[in-house]
């Protein structure tokens, strides 16, 4: 099993009050699955990615990855574990603006101390799959939504995480650049055997996923499968 979360409780103060987001939240993922997380606004996706993640500590509960409990780790383990073994697709790409697109995606290779000639060697994989070897040297604000995005999801499958978090990939696209990327996406995570957790409001995500989680009231109300 590559992600397990258990009696996950999360809050927030403000003005003095507690806001309670997640109250008792369990869910379990395994390995090499796609699992679409919906939810309405406001219903705690996008801070249940960031648990996930180890970017923000719960009040309570536990997080698994490949038997790792994110909340006994300090905050420097947790960005090590991270570095090594999650990658994370932003909404809006979140490309650093002063590197090009070949650097962006050896970043996180940089960081984890490959060696130079695996780095390149990685890269230039990376922007065959995505179809981007032309745009290499191409900074950010040179590139289309839809190629920022390839970029990213470069970025966050560089380093081989066993998972993807995926917040929201499509919905700063039209449908069919989002569509393609949606495609791109799930194409490269699915041949690589990793595991992918995606925050979505598509029906055209919730089609593709093995299953779909519906977060409500602070914890999953109902799983089902896409072929159920």
């Amino acid at each position: 099993m590559t992600l397990e979360v258990r009696q996950l409780v999360h809050s927030y103060r403000e003005g003095g009050r507690i806001h309670p987001v997640l109250t008792g939240l369990n869910l379990q993922v395994q390995e090499g699955e796609f699992l679409a997380l919906l939810g309405r606004s406001g219903s705690g996706k996008s801070t249940l990615l960031n648990l996930m993640a180890g970017i923000d500590l719960p009040d309570s509960g536990e997080i698994l990855i490949r038997g790792k409990n994110l909340t006994q780790l300090s905050e420097r383990e947790r960005t090590l574990f991270r570095r090594q073994h999650i990658g994370f697709v932003y909404q809006f790409f979140n490309l650093i603006p002063t590197l090009t697109a070949a650097e962006n995606i050896a970043l996180p290779l940089e960081l984890n101390g490959h060696a130079e000639t695996e780095i390149r060697k990685r890269v230039t994989q990376l922007l065959q799959q995505v179809e981007l070897e032309d745009r290499a040297q191409a900074f950010p604000d040179r590139l289309s939504g839809g190629e920022q995005q390839r970029i990213a999801i470069a970025r966050a499958l560089a380093h081989r995480p066993a998972l993807i978090l995926a917040d929201e990939p499509t919905g700063n696209l039209d449908a069919i650049t989002g569509s393609s990327v949606l495609q791109l996406l799930t194409q490269l995570v699915r041949g690589a055997g990793q595991t992918l957790v995606m925050v979505t409001h598509s029906h055209a995500v919730t089609n593709a996923a093995n299953r779909v989680a519906t977060l409500q009231r602070g914890v999953i109300e109902h799983t089902i499968r896409s072929d159920d």
